[in-house]
């Protein structure tokens, strides 16, 4: 039995191609996303390991980094800070060899356009240490000389090239102030990761970089080297006991560093894994349906053989295995296959990284043994797990009944309980779904996507149901468009139910998901223009690229030449009413300037009185209405003078993610918290936006290049872009299932061409023509592929308005937007899938011999 199997396979072997296909492109999705994973994973280790090299134990100030600056609340809380002292003793130890001072922080390089060279967050600025000879070993110098004094800085290399900078030039650097400008006294070079893998580094003598990042005279951390014999545990804690004790201060040894670092890379990359291995999944579970289909016909086809074998003494256990080993031998082929095209995806995937982003770690391809045993267990699994329901069908031919029929029809009872077990599914899962979407809270997500999963499972089993009435339904237009050639194709499309069932299933999943991921952009997209649109009266939003505006550079824009009204929003988290509420400061002289709230009642002008706004979703659920008194803890937000206290409630209005829960005059914040996080400066031109009030708000802040100043639709941009950016993305991995999705789409109708060489042979016969026969082929194709395609758009439909309805206790403007469009553009992209997919067999079925066809057995 095993040989006759194993013959089988060899026998079918262009028959299984498609498959193995499909099994090979699945397993390749995984092993190409382990090496990947993994290489760049220890290539980031390996490298960021350089950053220690030099450092056997770092102090580290934990105030330092909270919110940096002079008069830092934060700051002024701890006496004890990190001092020229500080650095004398620790490098006096018994078992030090040096120690270091460090400042550091951010620091923004402008290019000579004006524009920020690299990322916000990959912008740093430091100290340069001199050592005896004049140089700082921890970044040598390439070019010039060590800056010094706070008009002189050092650059690293790439970005003095970024930037078209020679030594000697004036170079423009900012943080959250006006911005400076500066020479370049040096050029440097360092294994910084961060610097290298595209980063930005900005270097001052010590003095200068404490004035601007710290406060004179203090670190953000101590590094010490130790000496040749003392080990770093050691070292440890002779530092700890010259420490401060009432510093606030963390210790780490250079191995705990690197362990710490180690671990948030693996973190890193263990998500990107997980999220590439979901997309895999997915891929591998469209494959499943293949795989069965392509057995299923196989046994079909082979219905007088496995009779023979039964008739010559094959018990039901021995045909079951001999299929199975079919699927096992296919399952082991196609998988290493997949490991070995998987292994080039991961060599080819970091080539390309490498090459658009230069900076990044590289280093030679990690090929773990996880990787090849996942690999090959996962495509065996899916493989031989694919074809135990085809075996068992196998199993129960019966010899006789088998001998005079090439196709055994299901019975009506086991129509009638996959039926039902089919609707218990579906009805359960919808159910779940349903009862999630009410709740309309995030506790419903739960039950929102278990129902999903059961639903979809249901609506599997009930596709060879679904699949009579709904195609049915284009009979009409098929016979009126194609004549003879439309009416057969849609009578092909539903002969045989579970088949065209199993073929449009692959689809339906691809579909599902890229619909349901289309519905939630869309409307996260209009809640945010229409929050823009509706509740923004200004012309311009001054935001800092770093977050943190400073109270100078926001006087600085109100007196910009053509402001007519502007207004610095200062943020705050205080409890009101016994629950933690964002609380947002507007000027209250201009907000009704400014901003625009629907005010469903009292009147935004109460915040002149100091009265407070909120929303209506938070009266709603606090019981609130105009002139409650609200209780407020202020402590919660870090700072002021007084602990608590009351507000009254001077106006409600509809609920606006642009705007917060509670609006206060940012003068009466600040007199509970005078450090209180300012996120952006609203302005109204005299004359509306211009081009000419856009650069004198520039010119006020010191043509910083971290400012950026955007009008109404330049938030809608920027934030389309990164809707535009996420749901690419995902299109693109979901983009493997839906190849194999068309994989099977050919494998099934290039089967099905061969199990009707007869009937083809026959329509030839009666003067069907070749044209004919290639039109009937293509259109069962499409409409097989439109059956799939519409059951998965209106269920990713469904599923997104069910997790909208979840999140409307976070977003309460969030409502279901369809993009109709989109949907027809999906559904018109599935038929063209079908069209192509049928090229090839409905060539096959046009070269058929008429004859042979008709004497086919």
């Amino acid at each position: 039995m095993y040989r006759t199997a194993l013959r089988n396979v060899l026998a079918h072997k262009g028959r299984l191609l498609m498959t193995a296909l499909a099994i090979l492109l699945g397993t390749a999705f995984v092993s190409g996303t382990l090496v990947l994973s993994d290489t760049l994973g220890q290539a980031m280790k390996n490298s960021f390991a350089k950053s220690y090299t030099d450092v056997s134990v770092l102090v580290t100030d934990r105030t330092v980094g909270i919110r940096t600056g002079p008069g830092n609340l934060e700051d002024e809380k701890n006496t004890e800070k990190l001092t020229d002292a500080i650095v004398q003793q620790t490098a006096a130890l018994p078992g030090a060899a040096k120690s270091r001072g460090v400042v550091s922080g951010f620091i923004g390089v402008s290019d000579k356009k004006g524009n920020l060279i690299g990322e916000v967050w990959s912008a740093m600025g430091g100290n340069y240490v001199p050592d005896a000879s004049g140089k700082d070993s921890r970044y040598p110098l390439v070019e010039g000389k060590a800056p010094s004094g706070p008009k002189e800085v050092a650059l690293d290399k790439a970005t003095a090239d970024k930037g078209g900078y020679h030594v000697g030039d004036t170079v423009r650097i900012a943080r959250n102030g006006p911005a400076l400008e500066v020479k370049l006294a040096g050029i440097v070079t360092t294994d910084d990761p961060q610097i290298t893998s595209g980063g930005t580094l900005t270097l001052l003598d010590t003095a200068s970089a404490q004035k601007i990042l710290l406060t004179p005279g203090q670190y953000s951390s101590v590094s010490v080297l130790a000496k040749s014999g003392t080990t770093e545990s050691a070292l440890l804690d002779q530092v700890s006991n010259v420490l401060p004790k009432t510093g606030d201060f963390r210790t780490n040894t250079g191995q705990q560093l690197i362990d710490e670092q180690a671990e948030v890379i693996a973190k890193g990359t263990d998500k990107m894994k997980t999220m590439l291995l979901v997309f895999a999944i997915i891929s591998l579970f469209v494959s499943i349906f293949i795989i069965a289909n392509t057995f299923t016909m196989l046994v079909a086809q082979r219905t007088k053989e496995l009779a023979l074998l039964r008739a010559i003494g094959a018990s039901r256990s021995q045909v079951t295995r001999s299929v199975l080993v079919e699927a096992l031998a296919l399952g082991v082929t196609a998988s290493a296959a997949g490991l070995l095209a998987g292994i080039g995806i991961g060599a080819g995937m970091q080539s390309l990284i490498h090459a658009t982003s230069p900076g990044i770690p590289t280093g030679p391809l990690l090929i773990a043994p996880t990787t090849i045993v996942v690999t090959l267990v996962v495509g065996v699994l899916v493989t031989v797990l694919s074809a135990v329901l085809p075996a068992l069908r196998a199993s129960r031919i019966a010899p006789v009944t088998a001998m005079s029929s090439g196709d055994q029809p299901a019975t009506q009872k086991s129509l009638v309980i996959r039926n039902v077990v089919g609707s218990a599914f579906t009805i359960g899962g919808l159910g779940l779904v349903v009862t999630g979407a009410a709740t309309r809270s995030s506790s419903g997500q739960v039950p929102v996507g278990a129902g999903v999963g059961l639903a979809l499972i249901g609506i599997f089993v009930l596709l060879p149901l679904l699949s009579r009435p709904v195609i049915a339904l284009v009979g009409p237009l098929l016979a009126k468009l194609a004549g003879t050639p439309g009416k057969l194709a849609r009578r092909n499309a539903v002969r045989n139910p579970r088949r065209t069932a199993a073929t449009a299933a692959a689809l339906t999943i691809g579909l599902a998901l890229v619909t349901g991921l289309s519905v939630l952009g869309s409307s996260v997209s209009d809640m945010v223009d229409k929050a823009v649109t509706s509740s923004m009266k200004a012309d311009y939003d001054v935001t800092l690229a770093t977050g943190d505006l400073t109270p100078e550079l926001a006087a600085a824009i109100a007196k910009a030449p053509g402001v007519a009204a502007s207004s610095p929003i200062n943020r705050a988290f205080w409890e009101l009413g016994g629950a933690l509420h964002s609380v947002r400061g507007f000027d209250a002289a201009g907000f009704e300037q400014l901003v625009q709230p629907k005010m469903t009642s009292g009147s935004a002008a109460a915040l002149k009185q100091g009265q407070i706004l909120v929303d209506s979703n938070m009266a709603k659920k606090e019981n609130l209405s105009v002139g409650s008194i609200v209780k407020v803890d202020y402590r919660t937000g870090g700072g002021g003078a007084a602990s608590e206290g009351t507000v009254t409630v001077g106006g409600v209005y509809e609920g606006n993610t642009m705007i917060s829960e509670v609006v206060m005059a940012g003068a009466e914040i600040a007199k509970h918290e005078p450090q209180a996080y300012l996120s952006e400066v609203l302005v109204k031109g005299t004359d509306g936006p211009s081009a000419a009030l856009k650069q004198s708000i520039k010119d006020a802040t010191g043509n910083n290049p971290v400012v950026e100043v955007k009008t109404k639709q330049d938030m809608r941009d920027e934030f389309s872009k990164m809707i535009t950016f996420a749901l690419n993305m995902m299109y693109g991995l979901l983009g493997m299932a839906v190849v194999i999705a068309v994989i099977g789409v050919i494998n099934t109708l290039a089967m099905s061409v061969f199990e009707r060489k007869r009937e083809i042979g026959m329509l030839r016969a009666i003067g069907l023509d070749r044209r004919g026969i290639k039109r009937m082929v293509r259109l069962e194709s499409v409409v097989i592929s439109l059956f799939g395609a519409a059951i998965g758009v209106a269920l990713g439909t469904f599923a997104a308005w069910a997790v909208n309805r979840t999140l409307i206790s976070t977003l309460p403007t969030l409502t279901t937007v369809v993009p109709y469009g989109q949907l027809l553009l999906f559904l018109a992209l599935a038929g063209l899938v079908g069209l192509v997919a049928a090229l090839w067999p409905a060539r096959q079925a046009s070269k058929l011999n008429i004859l042979v066809s008709i004497k086919t057995d």
